[in-house]
């Protein structure tokens, strides 16, 4: 009888405690342990104190009991930890200290979920962004193949997916989340970005748009999406270079026509007077070359330019380019077109050509 009194007794006990930790009641939080409750006691569910506490944001009790040794990674019955729960309520707070606490940010539950996705799937922000800042990986899928990525572009979180998407490089440099969209063609992100008022014309640190970045890839679509956005066509970045001399230099032929078609300006020069038709001339797209003469490119443009490819010289005088020009190579400015390659597309593209013979560097001065 005395036994089934104590066991009665000591399951209010571990009861009471789990009250007092969600209520966050410190007071009888304290005067539980005391009486020897166990710190990591859990109901049937598996939320202890811990995880009750975490999930309506008292701090003071989540201090307490980390530090009265409480388990920061104990797990509930489906795998989740105080940090998932946590993460989950948006509880930046609660996150901040259970991670100065060693919690393990990138620890998955039995479906795979981690913290980093169930805040991304709740629309919070800045916990998703503090958890990337120390070392949650956004790569990590659930058992269905859902990323934090994937969830947030399907709840139509904006917000979480620019944060995403602006952390999405590998620790090189930080792009804007447009940019990082129009890298990847990723429409869907682009569409939600735009419809969220994001500026279509948002420049990186070298002063390229994201539909720079498209034409750099020949990516259309979301080019299409960009233009329909009114981004601007002719944006003069960084050296007066615009989408139209990047889409001709990279030999995008599909890019080439869809600028043209949006009303890119063919006469458009960058800072030492090259136009588009320089640009593929000098790197040897004869398809591009075409496009531009068809569309009335200037063939008697005067700037320096050596041209080192023999159908593509042929081709320029049989449409009467202007010979006097066609010099041998000089010293190249910072808006050469072998310079001009923004840093962001630099550290994502090692070189510019596969043979090195033709591989160009990026001049300091345009970073």
């Amino acid at each position: 009888m005395e036994t089934t009194e104590v066991v009665k007794k000591s399951g209010e006990g571990h009861t009471s405690f789990l009250r007092a930790a969600r209520a966050g009641h410190l007071d009888k939080i304290v005067e539980h342990l005391k009486n020897n409750v166990d710190i990591n006691t859990s109901n049937a569910n598996g939320l202890n104190g811990l995880h009750l506490a975490s999930k309506d944001g008292h701090l003071h009790v989540v201090t307490e009991l980390l530090n009265r040794g409480a388990n920061v990674d104990s797990a509930t019955k489906k795998g989740n930890t105080a940090l998932h729960i946590a993460s989950l309520a948006g509880q930046h707070e609660v996150v901040k200290c259970l991670v100065e606490n060693g919690a393990s940010v990138n620890v998955q539950s039995q479906n795979g979920f981690t913290p980093l996705y169930m805040a991304a799937q709740e629309n919070h922000d800045e916990v998703v962004r503090y958890l990337l800042d120390h070392g949650a990986n956004q790569s990590l899928a659930t058992e269905d193949g859902f990323t934090p990525l994937a969830v947030a572009m399907q709840q139509g979180h904006d917000k979480v997916v620019a944060v995403l998407l602006e952390n999405d490089t590998r620790g090189k440099v930080r792009l804007p989340a447009l940019h990082i969209a129009a890298k990847k063609d990723d429409t869907k992100a682009t569409k939600l970005l735009l419809e969220n008022e994001h500026n279509p014309d948002v420049t990186s640190k070298s002063g390229f748009t994201p539909l720079h970045i498209a034409s750099h890839y020949g990516n259309e679509a979301v080019a299409n999406i960009l233009l329909d956005k009114r981004a601007d066509v002719n944006f003069s970045a960084k050296h007066n270079i615009t989408p139209l001399h990047v889409a001709a230099k990279w030999g995008k032929a599909n890019m080439v026509t869809l600028l043209l078609t949006r009303g890119a300006n063919i006469d458009n020069k960058t800072r030492d007077g090259l136009t588009a038709l320089h640009c593929a001339a000098r790197s040897g797209h004869e398809a591009v070359i075409e496009q531009l003469l068809e569309h009335g490119a200037p063939i008697s443009s005067k700037t320096k330019v050596s041209i080192r490819h023999g159908r593509v010289m042929r081709l320029l005088l049989s449409n009467s380019w202007n010979t006097e020009r066609l010099s041998a190579p000089r010293r190249r400015t910072a808006s050469h077109p072998s310079t001009w390659q923004p840093r962001e597309i630099m550290l994502t593209q090692p070189a510019f050509f596969s043979s090195t013979k033709h591989r160009l560097t990026m001049s300091p001065s345009t970073i």
